[in-house]
């Protein structure tokens, strides 16, 4: 299974902190936040990665990354997105590098408390199809910014739903997808959102139709530190309490 790491984007809902550089680069408590994608990985057991990015920064992950052996990656590849086209388009960038393999995309600015092992595990055992992670969310005013799962009566997911005004469950869809090899037919035929992205709930949503989606809950924190500068402050707070607790 391959990883991909999507680290593009201009970061505006982070602005001023991202005029001077990607929303990715800025510190997370002790080291930068693109540091936690890869760390989730690699211990999930995922250790060839892409990262996709773009922008006039972009070059600065090459200078900290360099060829990823010094954070655990076997094989680390670069791709750069020319303009912000969304989540799908990042991904489409990645296919010669799966190269007919399943993956693992994650978003850089997604950190977890919990190991995403089970859920990489789990999906390997899927005979096809895609597999998506959750986690639960109390706040609803939280839940209408991000993509929100409907069930069904058999408690499978229905439908994701984008920033919903009315959320049909007290589930998040966090930044970690798993695709199998049809993922690559069904980009090509998404069509711009009305901001003028290609989503990556339509493709979910297209793997629902199919039957082909399953999912696990994550419990223990996460936080999405680019959705904006109040998320950013909560997930370094929590990072920062979680290793002085483990130092102490």
């Amino acid at each position: 299974m391959k990883g991909v790491i999507l680290a593009g984007g201009t970061g505006s809902r982070l602005h001023p902190l991202t005029r001077i550089t990607n929303k990715h680069l800025l510190p997370i408590y002790d080291r930068p936040m693109i540091s936690y994608a890869i760390e989730a990985l690699v211990n999930a057991g995922v250790r060839e990665l892409m990262l996709v990015t773009g922008g006039t920064h972009a070059g600065e992950f090459l200078r900290l990354l360099g060829n990823g052996n010094e954070f655990g990656i076997d094989r680390l590849s670069y791709s750069y997105q020319d303009k912000p086209g969304g989540i799908a388009e990042a991904l489409g960038l990645a296919e010669k590098f799966v190269a007919g393999d399943r993956c693992v995309v994650m978003l850089a600015d997604n950190v977890f408390e919990r190991s995403i092992r089970p859920c990489v595990e789990a999906f390997a055992r899927q005979e096809r199809g895609a597999r998506v992670v959750l986690s639960r969310e109390s706040d609803r005013e939280h839940l209408r910014h991000l993509g929100v799962p409907q069930f069904d009566g058999d408690r499978r997911i229905a439908r994701i739903f984008e920033k919903p005004e009315q959320p049909p469950s007290e589930f998040a869809v966090t930044g970690v997808y798993f695709y199998d090899q049809t993922v690559w037919a069904v980009l090509p035929e998404l069509k711009p959102s009305g901001r003028g992205e290609l989503e990556i709930t339509d493709v979910n949503n297209w793997y629902l139709s199919k039957g082909l989606m399953e999912y696990d809950v994550l419990e223990g924190f996460w936080g999405d530190a680019g959705e904006s500068i109040q998320s950013y402050y909560a997930v370094n707070d929590f990072v920062r309490a979680s290793a002085t607790k483990k130092g102490a």
